[in-house]
């Protein structure tokens, strides 16, 4: 996987400024401060708001906090009043040894903007600690032919402290035969020497005691003593001789316990026992007896502790060859620790924020500093994270990096990130470090709630009960928490009139819709509305959807009968001349059905009839025929009742009863059905006779108004017509034609030829033949030579 790599290397001093997203990146100077050792835990050190220029409450604000390179919390920060303070006893010999001066490093962060302030604090020594020899006594052999003005070397002693209040001066008690003298290294260290003054005479003195003491320079000195032992040695003439005076060897920090070191030799041109030599560590530290052993007989110095490179990078061990006479000499092995890769990188977290608001620019979440404590390319690192994240590792100042967004996240495209910081070095093996920080995305309310269709179409029955569920709506919204939750509503119809809220209402919760009244098909067979959904975050989206209720039909309406009418105050009695052929139309039977579909599908079947087989009905349209030729025999008045049929389920149905007389022609008078008899035989109302009379007078002054326009035509037109179809006689008017329209059942018009003869006394129309209009198409359900019917108002049926 290719990665984004930067250098991390320990030496760089190299200040970085990044200018993006709002946020600074810049190192803003550099403060060196004080502090004296063991001083109480709070003490102050400085005021760093003050000392930066900020404002009041600023260092709060911006969140600032102290790091230091050694990840631990010797400092605290007080936000609140810029003041920098000790969290704990400071010891210096402990935080430095012998370093002089003590210097402690620590980083001071902020935030909006990100800026880095370096300090160092210089932990200053007091004198706790006294001189202290590493023997109480030492022993000098020295033999008596010593020329006057040899110094001897001693073992200096050791003082943790540093700088004047370490060790300053060494004296002995006086005498009269030596003195100390002082003398000083490279390093800035003083060892005595002991000087002597007089010659000695082993024969008169064979030995000497004498009390060194160290002293430091601190206020009020400390001081530490030892005693010398001096042994006056008769004559051996030579002292051992080292090959080398200086030893220099290199071991890695990894070598183990019981390594080889080096190998010191040293020879003595005496014989016999002064020619015996042992060797040992001369002025040696603690830290060197207990790292290394020097084999006193061989010389060989071999490693009893395990190095660290990191701790210590060389040794200087003096080392000293004796004689059996007393006679010593000196060299030094100066040890070099060569350094290995066997420390991992350290990636130390100095700031985190593990929440990132969804659409924000470019975002620091995390500052961490990177930290390899070997050296060299051991030393040297790279860091990185995996190319496919939205992040970026920007650089600071002290091999601090920051973590940011590369631009805006959408949390409903990835609500969470496991980003994996990889620290590497550049040593052979490499060693590296991974952190893994986990970013999780915060919700804004950026999506409106999404319904599922953007219309919906549901039926429901009619006559339903009220409160029935007739159907849901549904919506998401791809936020999350109160963002995503979604209320449902019923929005304002357009149409004022819509009683849409008698209607129908809504589950604000879960988008239930539901029927608040009983409906009806016949009242109304469909509505719409819209519905909305809106989430509750701020400010709240929504969105909308059509929704649109169609009211199934429930075979709820009987057939209405519209013709014949059974409500009127006269029966209707329908006219056949005996005449009349099979299929002769008699009349038809119209009816009507409120439902719709197959629930309003009419079927017509004769249930009853005087004479059965003389009349039938057509199952589809109603029409009432006759179904054979009528005879003698056959009753002048039928009753034929015929049963109209919807095709719902269960099926309803109406019946209507029909009045059919059978006449010669239609010269013969009218004759009232049997209802009709009985009825006149009843006692009129009055107001049933006064409409009658009425209705009477006003059709026959219309009937004679047509006569006479009739009339008057044809006297009109005698001439060309005298010669054919209608004779004139005396009394006799001129025959014409008469238009007659359809009306009630029949669709078609028919013309009629009409002759009025004069002398009969009973003034009869005669129809002949219909004259057909050649314009006009024929109705296939009808035979060509059907008789249709009319009737006057009246109540006459002509032919």
């Amino acid at each position: 996987m290719e990665a984004r790599r930067f250098p991390c290397s320990r030496q760089r001093q190299v200040l970085f400024l990044f200018l993006f997203g709002g946020v600074s990146l810049a190192g803003s100077g550099f403060g060196r401060y004080s502090v004296t050792e063991e001083t109480e835990r709070g003490s102050f050190v400085v005021n760093i708001a003050k000392d930066l220029g900020l404002g009041d409450k600023e260092l709060l604000a911006r969140g600032a906090r102290v790091v230091s390179d050694d990840n631990k919390q010797h400092l605290l920060l007080d936000s609140q009043t810029g003041d920098l303070l000790t969290n704990e006893k400071l010891d210096r010999e402990k935080l430095c040894g012998s370093r002089e001066p003590c210097v402690l490093y620590f980083q001071i962060l902020m935030d909006n903007p990100f800026q880095i302030y370096r300090i160092e604090l210089r932990v200053r020594d007091i004198n706790d600690h006294s001189p202290v020899f590493r023997d109480k006594e030492t022993v000098l052999k020295i033999l008596e032919n010593t020329a006057e003005g040899t110094s001897f070397q001693l073992e200096r002693a050791q003082d943790s402290d540093g700088g004047l209040n370490g060790i300053q001066n060494y004296t002995i008690n006086p005498n009269s035969f030596f003195h100390i003298k002082i003398s000083g290294s490279d390093e800035g260290i003083i060892y005595p020497e002991l000087v002597l003054d007089r010659t000695l005479d082993r024969e008169k003195q064979q030995e000497f005691s004498l009390t060194l003491t160290a002293l430091d320079g601190g206020l009020p000195p400390r001081s530490g003593a030892t005693n010398i032992h001096i042994v006056i040695l008769d004559v051996n003439d030579n002292a051992p001789q080292f090959s080398q005076a200086i030893y220099v060897t290199q071991t890695p920090e990894n070598s183990p316990v019981g390594s080889f070191i080096a190998k010191v030799s040293a020879e003595d041109a005496d014989s016999g026992i002064y020619a015996d030599i042992s060797y040992s560590f001369f002025d040696a530290s603690e830290d060197i007896l207990t790292t290394f052993h020097i084999n006193p007989f061989s010389g060989e110095i071999i490693l009893r502790l395990l190095l660290d490179y990191e701790l210590v990078k060389s040794y200087k061990i003096n080392t000293q060859a004796i004689d059996g006479g007393g006679l010593s000499s000196k060299c030094t092995v100066l040890v070099e620790v060569l350094d290995t890769n066997d420390n991992a990188p350290e990636l130390i977290i100095s700031s985190l924020s593990n929440h990132v608001v969804e659409n924000s620019p470019e975002t620091a979440l995390a500052v961490f500093r990177i930290k390899d404590r070997d050296s060299g390319e051991n030393g040297k690192t790279v860091c990185f994270i995996p190319d496919h994240l939205p992040f970026l590792l920007k650089p600071s100042v002290e091999n601090f990096y920051i973590l940011m967004t590369e631009g805006a996240l959408d949390r409903e495209s990835q609500a969470e990130y496991n980003i994996t910081i990889t620290v590497t070095d550049m040593g052979t093996p490499r060693l590296k470090t991974e952190h893994n920080i986990t970013v999780l995305v915060s919700d804004v309310n950026d999506n409106a709630p999404a319904f599922t269709q953007t219309s919906y179409t549901l039926w429901v029955r009619e006559n339903n009960s009220p409160a029935l569920h007739i159907g849901s709506v549904s919506a998401t919204d791809t936020d999350a928490g109160a963002n995503a939750q979604v209320t449902y509503s019923l929005l304002p119809p357009p149409d004022p009139l819509v009683p849409l809220a008698s209607l129908v209402s809504i589950n604000p919760d879960n988008g239930h819709l539901f029927a608040l009244t009983s409906l009806d098909y016949e009242a109304l067979r469909a509505f719409e509305f819209r519905v909305g959904a809106t989430d509750r975050g701020s400010p709240a989206l929504s969105s909308q959807a059509l929704v649109r209720v169609l009211v199934a039909d429930a075979n709820d309406n009987a057939p209405f009968v519209l013709y014949p009418l059974q409500n009127a105050s006269a029966p209707c009695t329908e006219l056949v001349p005996r005449a009349a052929e099979p299929g002769y139309l008699v009349t038809k039977v119209v009816a009507v059905d409120g439902d719709a579909g197959q629930n309003a599908w009419l079927s017509y079947q004769l249930l009853k009839a005087t004479e059965p087989g003389l009349f039938g009905v057509w199952a589809h349209n109603g029409e009432v025929r006759t179904a054979r030729l009528l005879s003698e025999r056959d009753a002048p008045k039928q009753r034929l009742v015929v049963l109209v049929k919807d095709n719902g389920e269960p099926p309803l149905s109406a019946s209507v009863t029909l009045h059919v007389l059978l006449v010669d022609g239609f010269s013969q008078p009218y004759l009232p059905a049997p209802e009709a008899e009985a009825a006149a035989a009843a006692p009129a109302d009055p107001l049933t006779v006064y409409l009658v009379v009425a209705l009477a007078s006003v059709s026959s002054l219309f009937l004679f108004s047509v006569l006479v326009f009739v009339a008057v035509r044809l006297c009109r037109r005698a001439g060309a017509t005298s010669a054919g179809r209608c004779p004139v006689a005396e009394g006799h008017f001129p025959g014409h034609l008469v238009d007659v329209s359809g009306t009630g059942t029949l669709s078609q018009s028919y013309q009629y030829e009409v002759c009025l003869t004069g002398g009969t006394g009973t003034n009869e129309f005669k129809f002949l033949k219909p004259i057909l209009p050649t314009v006009q198409a024929q109705d296939p359900g009808r035979n060509s030579d059907e008789n249709p019917t009319f009737r006057n108002s009246l109540g006459f049926n002509f032919q």
